[in-house]
């Protein structure tokens, strides 16, 4: 259920000839934004961000949460120590986090009041990783800047949000 802000790592350009181009991101840039939108949302629902919450949230398991919090704390996403319960996102970290959650939830006011379909969390979940801000506020825009998800949580504002509160 737990998807992540494109941070253009490990991003390759493959030119088709002049008709398009594809864009391959590796899946470990995929799995940095969906453990920063867990511990986003323990933050959110008020939460201590721990292993065994994350490991929980994205049905893992705890060797592999604190390997991923290595990685994460290399690259300043998060401060994180080991033998310390301690886990605590950095603003990058934090931003990342949320932005993947806002992708989120307005993909799913989309689908559920704009298509009129069920949402397909998968779906949501391969789309949002790929969303560029300026398509995430159009999307916004579009929706005509939804403050709550069907799931009853709160959209986090983007700054196309701002003057039209």
């Amino acid at each position: 259920m737990y998807c992540i802000l494109r941070m253009n790592v490990n991003i390759a350009e493959v030119n088709t000839g002049g008709l398009e181009r594809l864009y391959l991101e590796t899946a470990d840039s995929e799995h940095i934004e969906m453990y920063l939108k867990a511990m986003w949302r323990i933050l959110e629902k008020g939460e201590e961000i721990k292993i065994v919450s994350i490991a929980k949230i994205l049905d893992i398991k705890q060797p592999s949460v604190v390997q991923m919090l290595h990685k994460l704390n290399d690259l300043k996403l998060i401060k994180y120590q080991v033998g310390s319960s301690s886990i605590k996102l950095t603003s990058k970290g934090e931003m990342i986090g949320q932005q993947m959650m806002r992708n989120t939830r307005l993909l799913e006011v989309l689908m559920k009041h704009s298509l009129k379909i069920e949402i397909d969390e998968e779906m949501v979940c391969g789309i949002e990783h790929h969303m560029k801000s300026i398509f995430t506020d159009a999307l916004c825009t579009l929706l005509k800047h939804p403050r709550i998800c069907p799931h009853g949580n709160i959209i986090p504002q983007g700054s196309c949000c701002g003057t039209n509160q």
